[in-house]
C-alpha cells in the first residue's frame, strides 16, 4: 500500500505483568477514517496512547508516514 499514513505491526504492550494489548496490527491509508472500538478495558486508549509515542510499545512496531 504506498499511500499508507500509518502502520502498527504486531505491537504488545504490558502494565506491569498484565499484557494489555496481543499483537496489534493494523494499516491506515490516506484518506481512510477508522474507528476503533471495544468494550470497557479492551485497550483502545492504550493503543490511541501507543501511537501517539505517549506509551510504551514492548515489542512491534509503529511507523507513521
Amino acid at each position: 500500500m504506498e499511500d499508507r499514513v500509518l502502520e502498527v505491526k504486531d505491537i504488545k504492550v504490558r502494565y506491569g505483568k498484565l499484557q494489555v494489548l496481543h499483537g496489534v496490527s493494523m494499516l491506515v491509508a490516506k484518506g481512510e477514517t477508522v474507528s476503533v472500538l471495544g468494550s470497557n478495558g479492551a485497550g483502545k486508549s492504550t493503543l490511541m496512547r501507543a501511537i501517539m509515542a505517549s506509551q510504551r510499545v514492548h515489542e512491534g512496531r509503529i511507523l507513521l508516514m
